[in-house]
């Protein structure tokens, strides 16, 4: 990474959150301190393309892919988070949260402590330079988990957590309360007999009915005295909304239903879903599609969940099918950036981080040309 450095940009087809002019900004030690508008001559020349502030990735799984590239194989650490961090640096995402697992699921495959280790590397490779985003820390809780609070308490005094969910994967409860659905992905997916599957849910369903409540309790309680941010996942129901409201939910993650998505949006909660929905037309779950929330007025925000270059990608699908510009990029900028608390970015104006995407696109897949975090050319 290249020292913070003055420089300007004109020409631009600028990204404001409320507007696309033409125009450039002026970068002064890292920071915009002039946005400017009209056609200019200096500075580096982006001949009409887009500048659009640097995305703000609030939920990506990611890492463990790099992590963890094969059954039983653990990668070393800083290297799998080096690897994840040029992919969602060059995807044009500055600011990455990264989800580490707080409890096993049914996906099970990591052992105690290894999300710890994780963390412990993420603080080393700040602190040596070595990433080209800033990276923070995205707490998944599996409520239903009986060992979630040990992982969780790993955590209590680390400085990079500032979001934090709470979901519940066991059968019959919100993304899965269709046990079809269910059964397609555990049972087909690990080639359980059905008298195996069926000891399987009794047993998923029995740790849900003990520990959910009480975890989800102890987190919201904690975020809330410690401030950091608050996400639910998978809301199906006003009652899920209703309990969300009461917790300090700030963020609704993949509501399953419009009934959830509208319940939010109206109590002030962001709601999130998944940038690949978008580009996909339909959720990989059989759940609500992104673009029906974008089109109801209701989607807030987008992830890349899974595939960093859809964050990217997922708003100009938005614009190609009648979203606004400004406001699908402020899906992936300011509004994220806003829900956690995250007041120096998200936004081109003067006085924020010079977080600058410099996208080409002229027609399909936009291409990232150019990154600049904190003014320092990052990809």
């Amino acid at each position: 990474m290249t020292d913070a450095c003055d420089f300007e940009i004109c020409n631009a087809s600028l990204v404001l959150e409320d507007r696309v002019v033409t125009g450039g900004v002026i970068v002064r030690d890292g920071r915009i301190v002039e946005v400017t508008e009209g056609p200019a001559r200096y500075g580096i020349d982006l001949d009409g393309d887009y500048l659009i502030p640097g995305l703000v990735e609030l939920h990506t799984d990611h890492l463990e892919v790099h992590y963890a590239p094969r059954p039983g194989v653990r990668w070393d650490t800083l290297a799998a988070i080096q690897a994840h961090d040029g992919q969602v640096a060059t995807a044009g995402i500055t600011t990455v949260f990264d989800c580490l697992r707080m409890g096993s699921d049914e996906d099970g495959g990591f052992a105690p402590g290894e999300m710890r280790l994780l963390a412990d590397a993420l603080h080393e490779g700040r602190d040596q330079g070595r990433f080209r985003a800033d990276h923070l820390i995205h707490l998944r809780c599996e409520v239903s988990a009986p060992d979630m609070l040990a992982d969780y308490e790993a955590f209590h005094d680390d400085p990079l957590v500032h979001l934090a969910s709470v979901m519940d994967h066991s059968p019959g409860q919100r993304q899965f309360q269709n046990l079809d659905q269910y059964t397609l992905y555990y049972q087909k997916k690990r080639g359980l007999s059905d008298e195996a599957f069926a000891a399987f849910v009794a047993k998923r369903q029995e740790a849900s009915a003990r520990h959910s409540g009480p975890n989800r309790e102890t987190v919201a309680a904690d975020c809330r005295a410690r401030g950091i941010a608050l996400a639910s996942h998978d809301d199906a129901t006003i009652d899920h909304v209703a309990e969300s409201a009461g917790h300090g939910i700030r963020i609704a993650e993949f509501p399953t239903t419009m009934e959830a998505a509208r319940a939010s949006h109206a109590a002030g909660i962001s709601v999130l879903m998944g940038a690949p929905n978008i580009v996909r037309g339909k959720s990989h779950s059989g759940n609500i599609a992104a673009g029906d929330l974008a089109e109801a007025g209701v989607l807030d925000v987008l992830s890349s969940d899974y595939v960093p270059i859809s964050l990217i990608h997922a708003p100009f699908v938005l614009a190609d099918n009648g979203i606004d510009l400004s406001r699908a990029i402020a899906m992936v900028t300011a509004t994220p950036a806003r829900s956690v608390g995250l007041a120096d970015r998200g936004r081109i104006a003067a006085g924020l981080r010079a977080d600058l995407v410099h996208v080409h696109r002229q027609e399909g897949v936009p291409v990232v040309r150019a990154v600049w975090r904190e003014g320092r050319r990052v990809a």
